[in-house]
């Protein structure tokens, strides 16, 4: 913990993970913006499941000390050349692409070759200001709570992914499991006109969260074989789960000539029964992050007040208690979404 005399010196709180799974709070001078960026005063930063590698030391790029956080929201301290005005609120795209790989150059960035993010391979939001990029940055428009500003960047992977899906209205949507990604995926796919989204989930509690929402919550056991019938069958089939008792199910799951949309990050080789995809003509669709209409349309549906965000659980703490947001984060039986705040007044809720 920062003592007086540290902060006499320096003017900004930071958690900082200086080694796997040891965070402290330190006192760091505030960034000196360029003037094609916008300095941003950090309302909260969203824990992510691909920052758990970060924590436990095994992210292939992340070099620690390393300030996480790339769920970014805030508000304008400066606006820079181009940015928007001071006092906006506004949420962060955390992608750097190279801009010369070949799907940089092809228009595809989020994609690219030499990916890069701030929060992994550069210093993240779990801080009170930081200066980034003024194209990273898009403004709501009118007024938004923060706690739900703060899922525009896992809602726009949600978004992506069902754009990537071609869902089309009146189609019926499956997703297995009901983590953040997983809900948002599902209230997105409900919002683009489908008949019908299930969420598979083995956790009876998060099986009520879905059903609050309006959504119908099933266990994985009482998942539908679609060549056995055919009539209760998905469209589309959205992995948000990325574990290994999964896969074999989601050709099961989907009807001849579906789409399997795999939305989470699987660690390692996945096993999937390539002759039932290729005798039922499924398709498997991979999900990249996102793209900038995918984060401005994030960012116009919660401007819009469009989807349920206030009715998902979210827990909060301070910067001095990132480790204790982790644990709850990674236990998988608190909030749906945790959240970390750089707002000096704000306790624990």
């Amino acid at each position: 913990m920062a003592t007086p005399a540290a902060e006499a010196t320096t003017n900004m709180r930071a958690a900082v993970l200086r080694a796997p799974g040891e965070f402290a709070t330190e006192w760091q001078q505030h960034p000196e913006p360029a003037a094609t960026d916008v300095l941003i005063r950090v309302s909260y930063t969203g824990i992510c499941g691909s920052d758990f590698p970060i924590v436990k030391g095994l992210h292939p790029r992340a070099s620690l000390p390393l300030v996480l956080g790339h769920e970014i929201t805030g508000i304008v301290e400066h606006s820079g050349d181009g940015g928007p005005p001071a006092g906006t609120t506004v949420a962060v795209n955390p992608l750097l692409p190279c801009g010369d790989c070949g799907a940089c150059r092809r228009g595809l960035r989020h994609v690219c070759r030499k990916l890069r993010l701030l929060g992994i391979d550069a210093p993240g939001s779990m801080t009170e200001l930081m200066a980034v990029p003024a194209g990273n940055v898009i403004p709501f428009s009118g007024d938004v709570p923060a706690k739900e500003a703060a899922l525009a960047e896992p809602l726009a992977v949600a978004v992506h992914a069902v754009r990537r899906a071609r869902l089309l209205p009146g189609e019926r949507a499956l997703v297995f499991g009901a983590g953040p990604i997983g809900i948002l995926v599902a209230l997105a796919a409900r919002h683009a006109g489908t008949s019908g989204v299930a969420v598979v989930e083995p956790s009876e509690r998060r099986r009520q969260i879905v059903e609050a929402l309006g959504l119908r919550a099933i266990a994985p056991e009482e998942v539908p074989v679609a060549r056995e019938n055919s009539d209760d069958a998905a469209d589309v089939i959205f992995d948000c789960a990325g574990h290994h008792s999964v896969t074999p199910l989601l050709t099961e799951a989907a009807p001849v000539r579906g789409r399997i949309v795999i939305v989470a990050v699987h660690h390692g080789p996945a096993g999937v029964d390539l002759r039932e995809l290729a005798f039922a003509e499924q398709e498997i669709i991979g999900v990249r992050v996102y793209e900038p209409d995918d984060f401005a349309e994030a960012v116009r549906l919660i401007s819009s007040h469009a989807l349920p965000l206030a009715e998902i659980p979210i827990s909060e703490y301070p910067l001095e208690a990132v480790a204790d947001a982790f644990t709850e984060a990674t236990s998988g039986s608190g909030a749906v979404k945790v959240l970390v705040t750089s707002q000096r007044q704000s306790l624990h809720s």
